[in-house]
């Protein structure tokens, strides 16, 4: 099994209720239950309010390297990052455990 976690840092002057960051999260919310090769899913909005927070994250695991390339591939995951590149940028890790 592989590990998918993604940091989120809104860009500055964005705010999480400016329209595009609620429909990016909404589209990062649905992707659990539309892509099959997801094993788990979770999302959410940071509640710490340090200087080095990120202010998204997404806790994903999936099978394999295969898994998570069909994963990276889908559509929907596709037009999710198409959205979150126009307010923001990410660091992401993908680990086995």
């Amino acid at each position: 099994m592989l590990r998918h976690l993604v940091l989120f840092k809104l860009n500055e002057g964005v705010t999480r209720d400016d329209p595009r960051v609620v429909a990016g999260a909404r589209a990062f919310e649905e992707l659990g239950g539309l892509i099959p090769d997801l094993r788990s899913w979770e999302c959410g909005w940071n509640v710490a309010d340090r200087p080095i927070a990120y202010d998204f994250a997404i806790n994903s695991s999936v099978e394999d390297a295969e898994a998570l390339q069909r994963y990276l591939e889908h559509p929907a995951h596709q037009a999710g990052v198409a959205l979150w590149k126009e307010f923001s940028t990410w660091v992401m890790a993908d680990y086995p455990f």
